[in-house]
């Protein structure tokens, strides 16, 4: 049995949100002056378990706004939990949203530098794989531009190219395949189908259910803050596709 590299027990993760400020300014003035207390509490997870082994990919479903990407955050330690607990034994290297963690004003080339090091990862070994990065972005023209100017599926490039070439433990993809073109994709996927192989543990949250099918061992539904069911791919999604028929 390989060790677990991801441990999730128990994790709820809570926002207080402020209903007069949603409500315009005049209104949070007026409610503050009054005394009033607009504030409620929204469960983003509530009570998420789940594990992941060594070399095992694990696809992560649901509706937009059910808590997958606050999930992901978690566990690449962007946020905390409210409670719960998450270990991770693994260096993450997070593609968590577009653009996250660049400076618009710094070349790509020097924010490759910059999320490696975010990543953990000696400046010097950024340095030596810098052009086996940029190589395989395909952004040889624009690289020494600033990634203001970039696209989206630019971005995507750059941001995909930076977390697998530098020698990924746990790979964590939020819905960035979505977003380059086809070619690029299948590139993407061919690499992480290597890392599986290699032994780097993934956890890819998609709406595209055919990478789910094509790269994960096994798939977590989570609807409404919780897991509603996980296991065997082709049950859950199956039962997933089936909730709105």
């Amino acid at each position: 049995m390989k060790q677990v590299v991801v441990e999730v027990t128990n994790v709820v993760k809570q926002y207080q949100i402020n209903q007069l400020a949603a409500a315009g300014i005049k209104n949070y003035v007026v409610g503050l002056l009054q005394g009033k207390n607009h504030t409620k509490t929204f469960n983003a997870l509530d009570n998420v378990s789940f594990s992941a082994r060594q070399g095992e990919a694990v696809g992560i479903i649901g509706k937009n706004g059910s808590g997958k990407s606050t999930l992901l955050s978690l566990i690449a330690g962007v946020e905390k939990p409210t409670s719960g607990l998450v270990e991770v034994k693994a260096r993450v290297s997070p593609l968590l949203e577009l653009g996250g963690g660049f400076h618009p004003e710094l070349t790509g080339r020097e924010n490759i530098v910059l999320n490696g090091v975010l990543m953990g990862i000696p400046k010097s070994k950024v340095n030596d794989r810098i052009n086996e990065i940029i190589e395989y972005s395909e952004l040889e023209e624009f690289i020494d531009e600033p990634i203001r100017i970039y696209s989206s599926g630019m971005l995507a490039r750059l941001g995909f190219s930076i977390a697998t070439q530098l020698d990924p433990e746990l790979l964590i993809v939020d819905e960035v395949l979505a977003v380059g073109d086809q070619v690029f994709q299948k590139k993407c996927m061919s690499t992480m189908l290597n890392f599986k192989k290699n032994g780097v543990t993934i956890l890819l949250v998609s709406h595209n259910v055919a990478d789910i099918e094509k790269l994960c061992d096994r798939v977590i539904w989570i609807d409404n803050h919780k897991v509603r069911m996980a296991g065997d791919i082709k049950q859950v999604i199956r039962a997933y596709k089936n909730i709105d028929q």
